[in-house]
């Protein structure tokens, strides 16, 4: 199901994938400087995983724009990024590219997002020619189809409340649990993974770089979860408080966004108020696309 949002600028009626992909089309500020606006959000803060996939396209812009780019195109192979301060979603953000490296296979860009003259992320990526060599990978784990799973509009069902038509109706990204999602109850088991599966709502344009940060986009979204639910919490407890400190993303295959991946994710360790995560995402043919990794802030305050 197709459903609409509100853009802020012209408060016209789009659809979400649209949406997203208007706020992926950075524009010209200046030499290596590019800005763009932010998705509506409840709370008013920036989701982090959308300040991500922007710096990617920055970062990305920088490198397609090299003499030999369209011979010898140079695909992101590798971000990571610290989240700096909360980014406010009714104001433009300005992405500021540095370029460290042209070398003959591999490129360096550092991308700081800068709101109210303060970086709010600050991230590095590393793009590659093409190149053979040694192929490996671990196998991908046996999970439901995906069609068989909830979708969140039914997760949300018969819940009338801001969040709940946030979650289920605005979103770019389709999202289904293997085990449940966790955003009103805990999960019945307190186990230190999940697994969920994910993709664009609708067809997208053919441009790797773009797949690369919708991928980027969506791998923020759900992967803090294997902490709460090893720890029998849900999102909305209230006495819940959660931030992403940093997040680190390795593109190992080229993988298309608007397709079904599987996103399978753990937690090794919890401690001091940090929530470490990892996952592994996977295509329909069992290709591992990308490997993630984010540390997150997650206290429970006591009432």
């Amino acid at each position: 199901m197709v459903t609409s949002v509100t853009t802020p600028e012209n408060r016209a009626i789009v659809d979400p994938l649209e949406d997203l992909l208007d706020v992926l089309d950075l524009q010209p500020a200046g030499p290596d400087v590019f800005t763009g606006r932010s998705q509506p959000m409840p709370h008013g803060r920036v989701f982090g995983g959308q300040v991500l996939a922007q710096s990617v396209i920055a970062a990305g812009r920088t490198v397609n724009d090299l003499a030999d780019a369209a011979e010898h195109p140079r695909r992101i192979h590798s971000l990571h990024g610290y989240f700096l301060r909360a980014g406010d979603s009714s104001a433009p953000i300005r992405f500021v590219v540095e370029r460290l490296r042209d070398g003959h296979s591999f490129s360096a860009r550092g991308v700081h997002a800068i709101q109210n003259d303060q970086p709010i992320l600050s991230v590095m990526t590393s793009f590659q020619t093409d190149a053979g060599g040694m192929d490996h990978q671990d196998s991908m784990p046996a999970a439901p189809d995906p069609e068989t799973l909830q979708t969140l509009a039914e997760v949300f069902s018969g819940i009338d409340n801001p969040t709940a038509t946030f979650w289920s109706q605005d979103k770019a990204i389709d999202l289904r649990h293997v085990e449940g999602a966790i955003y009103v109850r805990p999960g019945r088991q307190q186990a230190a993974q999940q697994s969920v599966w994910l993709r664009a709502i609708g067809h997208m344009p053919d441009d790797p770089l773009l797949h690369a940060a919708v991928l980027a986009y969506s791998s923020d979204y759900s992967l803090l979860e294997p902490v709460l639910r090893r720890h029998g919490l849900a999102w909305s407890d209230r006495r819940l408080r959660a931030a992403s400190l940093d997040h680190a993303m390795w593109f190992h295959r080229p993988g298309r966004a608007d397709d079904w991946t599987l996103y399978t994710q753990s937690s090794p360790s919890a401690s001091g108020g940090r929530g470490l995560a990892a996952g592994r995402m996977f295509n329909m043919d069992g290709a591992l696309l990308a490997t993630v990794a984010q540390e997150g802030m997650l206290r429970v305050k006591e009432s």
